[in-house]
């Protein structure tokens, strides 16, 4: 059906009367003069329906203009022909190769995956990086954050552990790698890095830059997610999704539910951003009918550095640990910045030992937390009482402390330390 005409415009938002329209229904509105955009049904309430514009409201004019509602969800093309793609935030390809040929269309919501037909996440994802293999291991199927802030490489971060990403046993891997809010150079760095490693070929790339609308970025990481289930579940591969940065995503959310007029949650945010980050994030897994898997690393920026601000907080809850990144360890120029103590990846106990990384490397990552644990307490005493006043143990604790941070936690920017390598430097710094 073609309606011409709006009651409303609100900020991103359309308002139509007297229309018979779908929950989640895709709409197309045309403008004299000007490409088509796509919008989809929010709301109902009886005739009335509000319509979420991706492409944003701008020049929009309530008389001049025709909406007509296709009758069907948001849905994505595709095939193993999404590999070495690069997308817009929307699905649509970005780099000027044409439509992808369509062996099938998948709506960008997903499907729910019985619980009874979950495997439990185990085996690790190789990363490259001593910090996270060693201590942090991440799990294919997982969900594990990075929780960042402004002025921190997490940006770099991302790209390094992109292009070094990968499985011992198969080499049917791939990375979906979805940005949200980037900066037009760090698409670029992103894009020219994966190129340079070596990994673009088994990449696919979703870009809502800054200057994209915002509201489009609710709808990018479903459709990054939806080329991950049909490469995973379809085709057997283990995907790695990465999504940055979830608090663009989040502050959309909030733009939304403003206009809509609901009431405000936390710091503004929508009452229910906890279950729809969980649409997002419960999207990770494994399935027992096929041989692929989801494994979903999310990065945000905390706002203010606030790890108890809603964002992170909620992402905390839903997620299986945290990757944190220290200000303090990125001023004394350690790369990757990663603060071992308040990270932790909630599966790795289950995922590393014999049979899944060494036998040795429980026992060794025990260790190093237990020894760096007591640095953290000794460099308290220290700022008291001085470094001379401190028993000869404690003043060995600060030296193993300084050794770990440069010797295990640091690495040159997209250095592939294998597992081996890594165990090995963790061995040394506990026999000195």
């Amino acid at each position: 059906m073609e309606y011409s005409g709006l009651k409303e415009i609100r900020n991103g938002l359309v308002i139509l009367e007297k229309v018979d329209a779908v929950y989640d229904e895709i709409v197309m509105i045309k403008i004299e003069g000007e490409p088509p955009r796509t919008g989809r049904v929010i709301q109902i309430d009886g005739d009335t329906a509000v319509v979420l514009v991706f492409e944003g409201t701008r020049g929009l004019s309530r008389e001049d203009i025709k909406t007509r509602f296709t009758g069907r969800l948001m849905t994505m093309n595709l095939s193993e022909e999404i590999l070495g793609r690069v997308f817009d935030g929307l699905g649509r390809p970005r780099d000027g190769l044409g439509e992808v040929y369509a062996r099938e269309k998948r709506q960008i919501n997903g499907q729910p995956i019985n619980p009874a037909k979950r495997i439990y996440p185990r085996n690790y994802i190789h990363t490259g990086i001593s910090a996270i293999d060693g201590l942090t291991t991440l799990i294919r199927g997982q969900k594990l954050p990075i929780f960042s802030a402004d002025g921190l490489p997490h940006d770099e971060l991302a790209a390094q552990i992109a292009a070094n990403a990968g499985v011992t046993d198969t080499d049917n891997f791939a990375v979906v790698f979805a940005a949200m809010g980037a900066q037009y150079d760090t698409a670029e760095f992103f894009r020219k890095t994966f190129i340079e490693s070596g990994s673009f070929q088994h990449t696919v790339m979703f870009l809502n830059l800054a200057n994209d609308p915002p509201i489009e970025r609710v709808a990018t990481p479903r459709f990054a997610l939806t080329a991950a289930e049909y490469l995973a579940y379809d085709l057997g591969y283990h995907v790695l999704v990465i999504l940055t940065d979830m608090t663009s995503y989040a502050e959309a959310l909030r733009e939304i539910s403003s206009a809509r007029g609901e009431i405000p949650g936390r710091k503004g945010y929508p009452g229910y951003m906890y279950s729809d980050l969980a649409s997002i994030y419960e999207r990770a897994g494994i399935r027992k009918d096929t041989g692929g898997s989801v494994t979903q690393i999310p990065i945000l920026t905390m706002p203010g550095e606030d790890i108890t601000h809603p964002i992170p907080d909620l992402t905390g809850y839903i997620t299986e640990g945290q990757i944190v990144l220290d200000r303090g360890l990125n001023h004394k120029g350690i790369y990757p910045p990663i603060n071992v103590l308040p990270s932790l990846s909630r599966l790795m106990k289950d995922g590393i030992g014999e049979g899944f990384t060494a036998k040795e490397h429980p026992t060794l990552a025990a260790k190093l937390f237990a020894a760096y644990a007591g640095v953290s307490d000794v460099r308290s005493l220290a700022s008291v009482i001085g470094e001379e006043d401190l028993t000869p143990d404690d003043k060995n604790l600060l030296a193993f402390g300084k050794k770990f941070e440069e010797g295990f936690i640091h690495q040159e920017t997209f250095e592939n330390r294998t597992l081996t390598q890594t165990l090995d430097i963790a061995q040394q710094l506990l026999i000195k």
